[in-house]
């Protein structure tokens, strides 16, 4: 959770600038009341182009000082809350309140924010009772329940939060608000449903939408973060967001496959997002007809070859009577050994050659290159103990068969089967 004070400071900012932008050309078309007048601001414009505030700040200050005009104090005010100097705010105002009274909310707000950036809370909150008093606004309701904030009274923060959040429905007002139910007053149902309407009437906004999101995963709630997860992805989608599509897109599948892979399954075949991925959801679902149609489809548009792999294995899985699929899968998978130096392919196809007896020498060969790159792979070593066996060095086939019952048991069928197979070799 953020500090109180790094929050406010955000929050404020927010209030501040979001009502009075840093527009260069707000300032009046008034009769010159100083000479160099046109080519102070010149300057000040350039600094602020080159984005040197403190000389920008420097000039509008020397402008004011020479013309008296309001608007050149509240631009030095404002480059000042960026340059963060906020005794200089704090001085500048409470030198010329009286006399800006056409700026007079705008000034007064700054103050109100150099004093709670300078920990003066209390007098902040006087200050903005006062503004309050004189300006019966949602802004300055906000401002009021973020003093609360800073001094950590929470239910009056929350109080003059919601008043403004009825009415402008600001995320950010929003987030304020549940940042203190939830974290700090301990009214999480009641933070969690400001949230759900937000996003059911307003939108999902991303920062809303992380919000509930956060507070879902923390509790736990699989079943809503997924729902928001799909609700951000296609705000993303909408706003053609890519970057932002792929980022929600690996979260939400995870959740999708710890709770229904088939529900993971549908998601992707509707977003057409990940095609690859959609084929080994396929496989392990054992959809694998499914698995294999797509596949083909990828490859022919790619052609990439580590695919063709992935369809002699499908076409070979998928194949009531492996036999008929059997010189196909083999053909396939000698052209993509040609290219790849892979160890699961050369163990699949030396398996392959060694369980048919089609050519156990060459079959050892590749599952011996299989074992270089991963020395400790039970499934490689099983490859490797039923080559052995067939060409009958059954000394050797049951040291390594030994090996994988120790270590794994007798609960696979095929070991099952190739170790009692070994067990009688030589006898």
């Amino acid at each position: 959770m953020p500090s109180c004070k790094t929050t406010l400071i955000a929050l404020c900012s927010i209030l501040l600038f979001g009502a009075c932008s840093l527009n260069q050309a707000a300032i009046s078309a008034d009769q010159k009341l100083f000479e160099k007048e046109d080519e102070y601001i010149l300057y000040a414009l350039e600094y602020t182009r080159q984005s040197n505030y403190e000389k920008s700040r420097d000039i509008y200050i020397k402008l004011f000082d020479e013309t008296n005009k309001s608007e050149y104090l509240l631009k030095a005010l404002r480059f000042s809350i960026q340059l963060k100097d906020f005794e200089l705010v704090k001085e500048l105002c409470e030198e010329n309140m009286q006399i800006t009274q056409n700026e007079y909310e705008d000034m007064y707000r700054i103050y109100i924010v150099a004093l709670i950036n300078l920990e003066e809370f209390d007098k902040a909150l006087i200050e903005a009772k006062k503004l309050l008093k004189a300006h019966n606004n949602i802004l300055n309701y906000e401002l009021i329940g973020n003093v609360y904030y800073m001094k950590k009274e929470f239910y009056e923060a929350a109080e003059y939060l919601e008043s403004a959040y009825s009415v402008n429905h600001n995320p950010s007002t929003l987030l304020s608000l549940v940042n203190i139910l939830y974290s700090f007053i301990n009214e999480k149902e009641k933070a969690i449903s400001y949230l759900e309407t937000h996003i059911r009437l307003q939108g999902c906004s991303i920062e809303v939408c992380t919000k509930l999101l956060a507070i879902y995963q923390e509790e736990q709630n699989m079943d809503g973060a997924i729902s928001i997860l799909k609700k951000t992805y296609n705000t993303f989608k909408a706003q053609e967001n890519f970057n932002g599509m792929i980022k929600v897109y690996k979260l939400l599948i995870a959740y999708l496959e710890k709770k229904d892979i088939n529900e993971a399954i549908a998601f992707l075949e509707k977003n057409h997002i990940d095609d690859l991925k959609l084929i080994d959801l396929y496989k392990r679902a054992n959809r694998m007809d499914e698995a294999l149609t797509l596949v083909k489809k990828v490859y022919k548009l790619n052609k990439n070859i580590d695919l063709l792999a992935q369809i002699a294995i499908l076409e070979f899985e998928s194949a009531k009577d492996k036999r008929k699929v059997l010189k196909s899968v083999i053909k396939k998978f000698e052209d993509v050994l040609v290219i790849l130096d892979n160890h699961v392919y050369q163990n699949y196809l030396g398996y392959l050659l060694i369980d048919y007896n089609i050519n156990v020498k060459k079959g050892l060969s590749l599952v011996e290159q299989a074992l270089k790159k991963a020395p400790n792979n039970l499934a490689y070593i099983d490859s490797l103990a039923w080559g052995l066996y067939k060409q009958k060095r059954c000394k050797e086939a049951k040291k390594h068969m030994k090996h994988i019952v120790d270590t794994i048991g007798l609960q696979d069928d095929e070991i099952k089967h190739h170790w009692k197979k070994i067990q009688e070799c030589g006898k």
